[in-house]
């Protein structure tokens, strides 16, 4: 079905057509029926914020489609994006089951279709469904890696230009089509939230991209970016 932001939304989790596709959400039929029964449907347009941090947890979201970044701030003001989230992906699960304070904030990059389980049921949901309990492990043990490679991405560089070309290799293996003229990729991000994932300014993003691009290394237009040599991309950022 078609909503006023022009996606088409799942309003049944037992007849979602990309269930199998996602770790959370590829569960069998009787689980799926119990998450059904306990979960809200929203859609959010774009930069709509599903919580923020320090925030306590009222329950998990489940993103359904479209993407979400997770930022912290320093005291200083200073913001990271640790994470872009996508679609299958239960976001606030830590804090909902431990009962703390979200450690991140969590706004939508594009109009999304997102899930809401209210604490009290996501919780009588795991004790009674020994499959949801592996699968909300799995993404946890699967954003806890996705956390070693940004420190390592962050920490082990040795210079910002490497940052940002790890930072494109990383998201060609996640979601890059290989065209005949190079890796495409769709970017929602503006060159200030590039920044912030890789800890620089907006000002140094800005001066790289073009530097890539003088070497004909990318191209962009819109939110389509073009690997356009692979290779000179991994020279930069040390990959073998």
């Amino acid at each position: 079905m078609r909503t006023p932001y022009n996606i088409d939304t799942q309003n049944s989790c037992s007849d979602c057509t990309f269930r199998a596709e996602r770790q959370f959400c590829n569960m069998t039929t009787p689980a799926v029926k119990a998450l059904d029964a306990i979960k809200f449907m929203a859609v959010y347009p774009k930069g709509s914020v599903l919580f923020v941090e320090g925030e306590q947890p009222r329950g998990v979201f489940i993103v359904c489609s479209g993407r979400v970044k997770l930022t912290t701030s320093s005291s200083e003001g200073k913001t990271l994006i640790v994470k872009i989230a996508e679609a299958g992906e239960v976001l606030g699960a830590s804090g909902t089951i431990l009962d703390m304070p979200f450690e991140v904030s969590a706004e939508t990059l594009e109009p999304s279709q997102i899930n809401f389980v209210r604490r009290e049921d996501f919780m009588r949901f795991l004790n009674t469904n020994p499959e949801a309990c592996l699968h909300t492990a799995q993404q946890l043990s699967e954003k806890y890696h996705s956390a070693q490679r940004e420190i390592r991405t962050l920490g082990l560089s040795q210079s910002t230009s490497e940052k940002l070309a790890r930072l494109f290799l990383d998201w060609c293996g996640r979601n890059g089509e290989e065209t005949p003229n190079g890796m495409r990729l769709k970017v929602l991000l503006t060159h200030e939230e590039i920044a912030q994932m890789i800890g620089t300014s907006r000002e140094t993003v800005t001066r790289l991209f073009a530097e890539l691009k003088k070497r004909q290394i990318i191209q962009s237009k819109g939110s389509t970016l073009l690997i356009r040599n692979k290779a000179a991309l991994k020279m930069i950022a040390g990959a073998s």
